[in-house]
């Protein structure tokens, strides 16, 4: 029997814990085949507690400390602690279907992927019109791109997934999580698997269902915070980011030089207004997609929405080329317990 790891990193988590351990202990894989280890980064909140809480009526699962309260960091302490031949890279904000492990060993057998996933259902965290605009923008082509695990159910090998089933000896082909990044670590680690010859796969069997900030300020500022890893990414990896993570910062650039230009002259105020309308109309045509859910208050102000989040996208990836020579700050992104080195 093939042994499986769950490695859940958190902090602050108290609001969706409860709910993904629930789903990981209730998978249909043999108890003695299973282990679930949640790593927590030193939450402030309740999530400790929770978690060591459940875990004495299921011994199987293990609270162990990340001192760093980063996700690489969870991820590399994780896996050495791990007894599994799978390690499942799993999310405190998920909640994972009963057949989820066993899907996971299975797909891997079956296609000799070295990692497989699944789409990324996006769900409102809530039912404010708030939380399922940001829901609608994070599952809409037109908001995050080619981005295959979040727009598509098309089975297949990819670049890369979310949360991945690892073969634990991966690992040994190229190395543990990147502990420099506190963004991007999963793409980056997938662009090395890549390079040295593995495969990555994505199938519907493998879906889960993901919930997201609960307003659009909190989306906006998530994504200006995590945009500025893209340039350093690219600095340890050239090959971990793809052309849909730097388009914003060019879209950016391009309507600032056109602002800029338009007070001077009226052809590029006529293109800015162009491009504009053009952007707006691309947005509405994508909300009113035939498989979308008619929420007709969040499609009206969806394309307007979208906006904002690519521009504070782009304008967070610009601001990352100050790390062309510099190393960003390695620390929790989320609040929580000071961090101490």
């Amino acid at each position: 029997m093939t042994t499986v790891t769950f490695v859940v990193p958190v902090r602050n988590e108290e609001q969706h814990i409860h709910a993904c351990l629930q789903s990981l202990i209730a998978q249909d894989y043999p108890v003695d085949a299973l282990e679930i280890l949640v790593m927590d980064g030193r939450s402030s909140d309740r999530t400790r507690k929770i978690v060591e809480e459940i875990s004495r009526r299921f011994p199987y699962l293990r609270c162990l400390d990340n001192p760093a309260g980063i996700v690489p960091t969870a991820m590399n302490l994780g896996i050495r602690a791990a007894r599994g031949d799978v390690i499942i890279r799993a999310d405190g904000h998920t909640v994972y279907p009963r057949d989820y492990a066993a899907n996971c060993v299975k797909y891997l057998k079956q296609t000799g992927a070295d990692n497989v996933g699944g789409p990324c259902v996006t769900v409102p965290a809530n039912e404010s019109a708030g939380a399922r605009l940001v829901a609608a923008i994070l599952s809409n082509p037109f908001g995050v791109g080619n981005s295959r695990f979040r727009t598509s159910r098309e089975e297949g090998f990819v670049d890369t997934v979310p949360f991945g089933a690892f073969r634990r000896k991966i690992f040994d082909r190229v190395g543990m999580y990147n502990e420099k990044l506190v963004r991007n670590q999963d793409t980056e680690l997938n662009a090395r698997i890549r390079k040295e010859g593995g495969r990555i796969y994505l199938t519907p069997a493998l879906a889960t269902h993901y919930y997201p900030v609960k307003n659009l300020p909190a989306l906006l500022k998530n994504a200006f915070r995590t945009s500025q890893w893209h340039i350093f990414t690219l600095r340890e990896n050239r090959e971990s980011l793809k052309l849909r993570h730097l388009a914003p910062a060019a879209f950016f650039v391009l309507l600032v030089l056109l602002c800029l230009a338009s007070l001077v002259s009226s052809t590029a105020h006529a293109v800015l207004l162009s491009i504009f309308c053009a952007y707006l109309l691309t947005g509405y045509y994508f909300s009113l997609h035939p498989q979308t859910k008619r929420d007709w208050d969040v499609i009206l102000v969806q394309p307007f929405a979208t906006f904002c989040f690519h521009l504070a996208y782009g304008a967070g990836t610009l601001l990352g080329l100050r790390y062309l020579f510099g190393q960003p700050c390695i620390g929790p992104m989320r609040p929580g317990m000071p961090i101490h080195p």
